[in-house]
């Protein structure tokens, strides 16, 4: 009997160690080049599995034999900057400086298709109550006819607090696809960041912020064009890595995700360059990525910029909210002079595929 315990142990162990090992592949996948390595550099899309898994072996250990349970808590510790990348645990602060900015990001879906309930479109009106100073949004998309539909009419109505708005479209001429943003502040200049995207885009505006000029760059990065279906499929994706049970449809889903990767990953590296080239100290770059925090293109754009939901957000800050993509795909970055404060997935609202994000920033030296 004892003998038959030790092999069982053994080969949990073995298990165990398989699993901390691609608990560290998925944690440092952003810094696999999806081109090279384009499955690969998806792993950080089971981060959250892994991360439970692994945690769940130190415990299994501490029961049964705690000398084995360093195999879980040293990839775990190993892995504690990209577990705070994805899961910070900041406490909200009562104490945010008086002058600051307020700053929201929000993919609208045109508006929840452009609908009115009595009249109303709930999105406007919780933009419209939101005491931002500046808000990005992504597929901006309006009708051109009235009263029943979401119209420019109307959201000028609506957003008359904001004096100054710019309305791109992106990707190509027959995209339909904008971006837009709503400001206190004056809109210096705004440009299209040109990359290769038949639907997404990127804004970069500068904005006079107080005495200062602001570079903003607003982005929807490229979608993984998952069918309903797809999604679907991706509840069996994530139970497939449970079980260790991959199968051929989910290879196929997997190539999807690769796919998108290589698009973003060029994305990112186009817009790190316009912020690299920015004459302005201040920047802050918004927007949907379509890309989990623990990603290439994450990886990409934060390299000298910081992550305003790690810095100062709690939890997942899960905002996509259809089927089970746990990941927070919309951020907020800023510059290394900035400051952030309170940084918030807003789950208040559900009219969006998408749930706003939006935080307070300030300047380090008014701290």
């Amino acid at each position: 009997m004892a003998h038959i315990r030790s092999i069982l142990a053994f080969v949990i162990l073995l298990v165990n160690l398989l699993a901390a090992l691609v608990f560290l592949l998925s944690a440092y996948s952003p810094y696999i080049s999806p081109e090279k390595y384009p499955m690969l550099s998806c792993a950080g899309l089971v981060f959250p599995v892994l991360l439970v898994a692994n945690i769940c072996f130190v415990f299994f250990w501490i029961i049964f034999h705690y000398k084995f349970g360093f195999v879980s808590l040293a990839a775990l510790l190993i892995g504690i900057p990209q577990i705070r990348t994805y899961f910070p645990m900041n406490l909200h602060s009562k104490d945010v400086p008086s002058a600051r900015i307020k700053l929201l990001s929000y993919n609208v879906m045109s508006f929840n298709n452009m609908e009115k309930v009595n009249g109303e479109n709930s999105i406007l009106q919780y933009l419209a109550r939101s005491n931002a100073d500046i808000i990005c949004l992504q597929e901006y998309g309006t009708s051109h006819s009235t009263g029943k539909y979401v119209n420019e009419v109307y959201i000028q109505e609506m957003m008359k607090s904001y004096p100054y708005k710019d309305v791109t479209v992106v990707g190509d001429k027959n995209s339909g696809n904008k971006l837009a943003l709503f400001s206190r502040f004056p809109v210096l200049s705004a440009r299209r960041i040109s990359y290769q995207s038949s639907y997404n885009g990127s804004v970069c505006y500068e904005l006079a912020v107080n005495g200062d000029t602001v570079t903003l760059v607003n982005n929807h990065l490229e979608s993984n064009k998952l069918t309903l279906k797809d999604r679907e499929k991706y509840e069996g994706f994530l139970n497939s890595f449970k079980t260790g049970n991959v199968r051929s449809q989910n290879r196929s889903l997997l190539h999807k995700f690769a796919d998108a990767s290589v698009l973003r990953a060029k994305q990112a590296r186009v817009i790190a360059q316009t912020i690299a080239q920015s004459p302005h100290k201040s920047i802050i770059v918004c927007g949907d990525f379509n890309d989990s925090p623990l990603s290439y293109a994450h990886q990409i754009l934060t390299r000298n910029l910081k992550d305003a939901f790690t810095q100062s957000g709690w939890g997942l800050g899960v905002s996509f909210n259809r089927n089970k993509f746990f990941f927070r795909i919309d951020n907020i970055l800023i510059s290394k002079n900035l400051q952030s404060y309170n940084c918030t997935v807003d789950r208040s609202i559900k009219s969006s595929d998408h749930y706003p994000i939006w935080c307070y920033i300030t300047y380090k030296s008014s701290i």
